[in-house]
């Protein structure tokens, strides 16, 4: 019996995809036969990833948008449909970051940000293409939730916390589109995945070495070739039987929580 990973010619949005996580995950998946749709906030480092598509020879369309608007999204999913035909798969990797904090010193704005972009950006971007799939009885919805959430990572209380109400969003919607032939499921990289601390940032460098101290595969993920293959399986025929499930990406480090 084979198990069919192919996800040629699928329609696949992903939000986010102009850097990081997401960029490594629009290459993967164009290089698999996927039709792209990739979003990002700032038009020249978008315009920057549909040039890289581009010589890949990779279909796709490239929309400026901030997940944190609803009728954007809205807007995404018919402009997807307008040049596909279809929507099948969304991976919601957008969200917007703030700086290490202790969680005495969190700010309102702090947390706006972070649940504007993070489970209310996730939760628009799938109602946006909920009555495609639905309609068309297939699809594969996967958010991004994290490691730091589960962890209780120091300083990320914010982040934390609103990548657990993703990781909510995802199994109630996981039991309420079952029905309709949509899974949904959560993956978690190391929390400090795909951005490296910058010279000025002690803190974070702290938490990357201690992260990797005594993980078991001892490095942090490539979005490409460690995360990306994980979620094209969650976006194939092959992951008909799963859903509401989280996966951890993260070289084993859950386990030393």
């Amino acid at each position: 019996m084979t198990v069919d990973t192919d996800v040629t010619g699928r329609v696949v949005v992903v939000t986010g995809a102009s850097r990081g996580i997401g960029r490594g995950l629009a290459h993967h998946l164009g290089r698999s036969g996927a039709r792209l749709v990739v979003t990002g906030r700032k038009q020249a480092r978008l315009d920057a990833l549909s040039s890289e598509l581009d010589d890949l020879d990779i279909d796709h369309l490239a929309v400026a948008v901030d997940v944190a608007d609803r009728e954007g999204m809205l807007e995404l999913a018919a402009r997807t449909v307008e040049r596909f035909g279809r929507v099948d798969g969304l991976v919601a990797n957008a969200q917007s970051f703030r700086s290490v904090t202790p969680l005495e010193d969190v700010t309102e704005a702090d947390m706006d940000l972070l649940y504007d972009t993070g489970p209310k950006g996730t939760l628009w971007a799938m109602q946006a293409v909920f009555p495609l799939m639905r309609d068309q009885g297939w699809g594969r919805i996967v958010t991004m939730g994290s490691n730091g959430g589960l962890n209780g990572a120091a300083g990320y209380g914010p982040y934390a916390s609103s990548k657990e109400a993703i990781r909510g969003l995802t199994r109630v919607a996981a039991r309420e589109w079952g029905p309709h032939g949509i899974v949904v499921n959560c993956v978690c990289p190391v929390s400090v995945a795909h951005r490296a601390p910058p010279g000025d940032d002690p803190e974070r460098a702290a938490i990357f070495a201690a992260t990797f101290a005594n993980q078991p595969i001892a490095r942090d993920g490539d979005a490409e070739d460690d995360i990306a293959p994980i979620v094209t399986f969650l976006l194939s025929d092959a992951c008909r039987y799963m859903t509401g499930q989280t996966i951890m990406a993260d070289g084993g480090a859950i386990m030393l929580r």
